[in-house]
């Protein structure tokens, strides 16, 4: 998986080289060979640095907001009540992600695997990285 992350999301100006986290809809917490911690967060194709050490790091994976928003309990419900278990190396997403106008309801919510998950969210986000809040955009879909 760190090929992946680090082939999707290279643009980003690091070097992936340990799977600290992950959860169920694919957000990942890594670490980079400056030991610094990211988050990949697919459903808002993001990928932030959340740390620069593993002392800030082990601090903010306490924090009661982070914890909250790291284990997406009440979507991680409604996805297993809607679409069952995850198989190995699936995830849950957002079939439209919440940065384009997907919302957080079960409707939108599907499974994928995970490392196309990934590559999806890097490809994307780097469509869209020079995109201005509220910029119109024309989505086209290719099979």
């Amino acid at each position: 998986m760190i090929a992946e992350i680090n082939k999707a999301w290279n643009w980003k100006g690091f070097n992936a080289t340990e799977i600290v986290r992950t959860n169920d809809f694919g957000n990942v917490i890594f670490k980079t060979d400056k030991t610094e911690y990211w988050r990949i967060c697919p459903e808002e194709i993001s990928c932030e640095k959340i740390a620069e050490s593993e002392s800030e790091f082990d601090r903010i994976s306490t924090d009661s907001e982070f914890i909250e928003d790291w284990e997406m309990t009440n979507l991680v419900e409604i996805a297993k009540t809607e679409l069952g278990e995850l198989a190995e190396n699936q995830k849950y997403c957002l079939k439209m992600p919440a940065i384009i106008g997907g919302e957080y309801e079960k409707s939108n919510i599907g499974k994928i695997s995970f490392a196309e998950l990934i590559s999806f969210s890097g490809d994307l986000g780097f469509q869209i990285k020079d995109l201005k809040d509220g910029q119109k955009i024309k989505l086209n879909i290719k099979n």
